[in-house]
């Protein structure tokens, strides 16, 4: 036998071997405890905003945007700051579920800037009944440091920020904070 042929035949032998194993369990039966994904808090944003521009009802549901005029990123694995001039943008259906497109920039630390993608489709926010919004972020940032944001999986909660608020005004949303994890 030719040298490649053994190893094409050794490959094909541990690849049968994998999937024989995976083919062990029954479809849809709960996996182990060890291949549950496991999730890591890595930062908070406090992100600052100006009051709703909103575009009122069209033929896709009620639309507004909110610009984002800036915040504070705090954290295990990334501190920083939140840089002006994003935008949240929301669109809400009839019946209460939504979409929400947050489009920013972060700047760590070191100087480093980072685009952020948060994008969500929810049904409600935390309430009586118990729904919570989950976000998905997406992160660019270039190489070096703070690369591990590109390459990673994140899933982030989001709630109003009522820090600031003046005694006997109406509530007004100034800011939200954001906590990001990372799962592993």
């Amino acid at each position: 036998m030719k040298i490649h042929t053994l190893v094409l035949l050794l490959l094909a032998t541990a690849a049968l071997a994998v999937f024989t194993t995976v083919q062990a369990a029954d479809l849809g039966s709960m996996p182990d405890e060890s291949f549950f994904p496991k999730v890591e808090f890595v930062f908070e944003e406090r992100v600052t905003l100006d009051p709703a521009v909103v575009q009122g009802q069209t033929a896709m549901g009620h639309r507004q945007y909110i610009p984002i005029t800036g915040g504070t990123i705090a954290g295990p694995r990334l501190n920083g700051r939140v840089i002006p001039g994003g935008w949240d943008y929301q669109l809400r259906y009839d019946g209460g579920c939504g979409t929400l497109s947050a489009d920013y920039f972060l700047e760590a630390d070191d100087g480093t800037i980072i685009h952020i993608l948060n994008e969500s489709f929810s049904c409600g926010f935390a309430g009586p009944d118990g729904q919570r919004s989950f976000f998905r972020p997406r992160f660019e940032a270039p190489e070096g440091p703070h690369d591990w944001l590109t390459r990673g999986t994140f899933v982030a909660t989001l709630e109003a920020d009522s820090s600031g608020q003046e005694p006997g005004q109406a509530p007004a949303l100034r800011a939200i904070r954001i906590k990001v994890y990372q799962i592993k």
